[in-house]
């Protein structure tokens, strides 16, 4: 497992997983702890996690919002992708770029300028705090 980056975005790579949780806790805390505004963590080289790696991606979370930050996860894997739609977690962090992924949302709900979810034929979502955050 790799991750580099500064406080503001990091890339993670390789394998997100029981052997590599403590160093990767210790590099989002850190990266979390040092800067504000929202942390994306780009998820393109990321090969695989485990339930370990999803509980170091919440730990990040929970701490970002107690710091007042937003923990944002970009070019999530399609197969990790499903995995947080099966757990519900997709409803609870923030996921760039999420299109086709049900219901994509921030602990805060929406946020000004977040486009709504789609629901059925590409009308908006009725559930409450559903967002899609776009790339700028």
């Amino acid at each position: 497992m790799h991750i580099r980056g500064d406080h503001a975005e990091l890339v993670v790579g390789g394998r997100l997983d029981v052997r590599s949780a403590a160093d990767a806790r210790t590099v989002l805390h850190s990266a979390v702890d040092s800067g504000d505004g929202d942390l994306v963590l780009d998820l393109t080289e990321l090969d695989s996690w485990d339930a370990t790696g999803l509980g170091v991606i919440m730990g990040a979370h929970r701490r970002a919002g107690r710091c007042g930050r937003r923990l944002v996860l970009r070019e999530v894997p399609p197969q990790m992708r499903r995995l947080l739609v099966a757990t519900r977690l997709h409803r609870i962090l923030a996921i760039e770029g999420a299109e086709g992924v049900e219901g994509t949302a921030g602990a805060e709900g929406k946020r000004a300028g977040a486009a709504p979810a789609a629901g059925p034929a590409g009308t908006p979502s009725a559930e409450p705090g559903v967002q899609i955050l776009t790339k700028p």
